[in-house]
């Protein structure tokens, strides 16, 4: 209402837009302009906007729960680790920045026990010597394990919140309690298997190095796929080059 109500002051007589608000105190404005004898236009590039910075925020807006970006790293041929367990490091060193730069940008990073018991990580947003950026997410650790009092994502370089158990919906529902609209899910395969299956992942950007292992394990684990018929599927908006990887974000689009 405030929007459209200085448009119509200032005299506006044409106004264009890509996607309409769908919350419930500021939707309608087309109407009132048009109403108003104000010539609009609406839809212009609403999948570029729709899919780009208003995708989370309007994803939050239409369904109460935070937009999940899962965010994994893997070889060529789809290990997210050596058969000894290290990682580091598959991506390259412009893809770990670029991970730094969304890591400040979004609300929350969700990780499992899993992970933050075999790698020990920060889960924070820092810059190429290391040193934390400005803004900071919410760390969020998913599972029952006890963690170390000395485990990184237990100090205070950002606010740290353990959620016991493991349910999808349970999490995003409790970060959008908080607040939360944009969210990093950088867990291991159990924890992205299970978010994958309860249908609460959004966007999966894969960082694809030039890197064979032939073992070890894979980015993702059990998700509810038995059958080829049952797979989900996904539509590969776009696909960059980051350093030497491959990075490709994509949407889902069903099963089967």
């Amino acid at each position: 209402p405030p929007c459209t109500d200085e448009l119509r002051a200032a005299g506006v007589a044409r106004v264009v837009h890509a996607a309409s608000d769908p919350t419930p105190q500021a939707a309608g404005g087309g109407e009132v302009l048009r109403a108003a004898g104000v010539a609009v236009r609406s839809g212009l590039l609403a999948e570029e906007v729709e899919q780009g910075p208003l995708r989370a925020w309007l994803h939050f807006a239409r369904t109460g729960r935070p937009h999940v970006t899962w965010k994994y790293a893997a070889t060529l041929d789809g290990r997210s680790a050596a058969v000894d367990g290290t990682s580091k490091w598959i991506s390259s060193a412009p893809s770990r920045a670029e991970v730094h730069r969304l890591r400040a940008r979004v609300d929350a990073i969700v990780a499992g026990t899993g992970t933050v018991l075999a790698d020990d990580p920060h889960l924070t947003a820092r810059d190429e010597d290391g040193r934390l950026l400005d803004r900071q997410p919410l760390r969020v650790v998913v599972g029952d394990r006890p963690l170390p009092p000395g485990a990184r994502v237990l100090d205070d370089a950002a606010e740290t919140l353990l959620l016991p158990g493991g349910d999808p919906a349970a999490v995003l529902d409790a970060l959008a309690a908080r607040g939360a609209v944009d969210v990093l899910l950088e867990g291991g395969p159990r924890l992205a298997g299970a978010f994958v299956a309860a249908g609460c992942v959004h966007r999966v950007l894969a960082y694809i190095a030039p890197m064979l292992l032939g073992s070890g394990p894979t980015a993702l684990g059990e998700a509810g796929v038995a059958s080829i018929s049952q797979a989900w599927r996904w539509r590969i908006e776009r696909t960059t080059m980051s350093g030497p990887d491959v990075r490709v974000s994509a949407v889902p689009i069903g099963r089967g």
